[in-house]
């Protein structure tokens, strides 16, 4: 049976790898001209039709063709609907999401290493939630000799940091704690760390968000009180572009055979 083919839209690194990695496999890929041909179409994550001519995608896609993006916004989700194509969002799969948090964490840690003028070891570093990204990120800090604590509103989750050998509080507690930090790294997607708590760090900490909009850190309390805050967002992509989009590939091909 001939296998299928893809057309893959978009120029940045993720989706030259998952090109290349789809071409590895047999299968045959193409660009945004030969739309028409193709029974899959990959398109870039994140998906916002206003910035890309998805009406032109859509309209010259061959009928019963499959279209799959990451973080794929209504108005994408409406447009596909229009043209009569199924819009499948990958990043939704779990497996994508752990994965991801490998180039997240290396980025981080990079991130941390440049951002200071000090060892990680012996710093004393808070992370807030034990979701996919703390739960790698933690044991690799703790292995790199660095003192951490995890911050969580889950007692199971507070329990498993415990039982990986890192010390855990209650979210409730996260105050004292920051005061006490010289790191603060957030991984939820939710004002957690405000200013009146950052007023109380050492004006020689580092904050750290990786959470996704609308990030879980005042950075702008931060900038006032003199704070070094930086907000890392989509770190697969600027980090490991090549194994980020392998992922992708990886993850999208996993969705088809589950189809059939």
């Amino acid at each position: 049976m001939e296998k299928p083919i893809f057309a893959v839209i978009g120029q940045d690194g993720r989706q030259q790898a998952a090109a290349q990695a789809l071409r590895q496999k047999g299968y045959t890929v193409t660009g945004p001209e030969q739309t028409a041909l193709a029974d899959y179409i990959l398109l870039p994550m994140p998906l916002c039709a206003e910035q890309l001519d998805l009406t032109a995608v859509f309209a010259t896609a061959k009928p019963g063709a499959v279209a799959f993006a990451g973080r794929v916004n209504e108005q994408a989700q409406a447009l596909a609907r229009q043209f009569g194509i199924e819009l499948c969002d990958y990043l939704l799969r779990e497996e994508l999401a752990v994965l991801n948090a490998i180039p997240t964490c290396e980025g981080a840690l990079e991130i941390l290493l440049r951002e200071r003028n000090v060892t990680l070891w012996q710093a004393r570093v808070v992370i807030t939630g034990f979701g996919r990204i703390a739960k790698l990120l933690a044991p690799r800090l703790l292995a790199m000799g660095a003192k951490v604590t995890v911050a969580a509103r889950k007692p199971s989750d507070r329990a498993m940091a415990r039982a990986m050998g890192l010390n855990a509080v209650p979210i409730e507690q996260l105050e004292s704690c920051l005061a006490q930090s010289d790191i603060a790294v957030n991984t939820v997607p939710a004002r957690l760390i405000e200013g009146g708590m950052i007023a109380q760090m050492d004006k020689n900490a580092l904050l750290l968000d990786l959470a996704s909009a609308p990030g879980g850190i005042d950075l702008s309390a931060a900038g006032k009180l003199g704070v070094r805050a930086v907000w890392a967002l989509s770190l697969p992509a600027k980090c490991a572009p090549v194994t980020a989009g392998q992922f992708v590939a990886d993850t999208v091909l996993q969705m088809i055979a589950e189809r059939s």
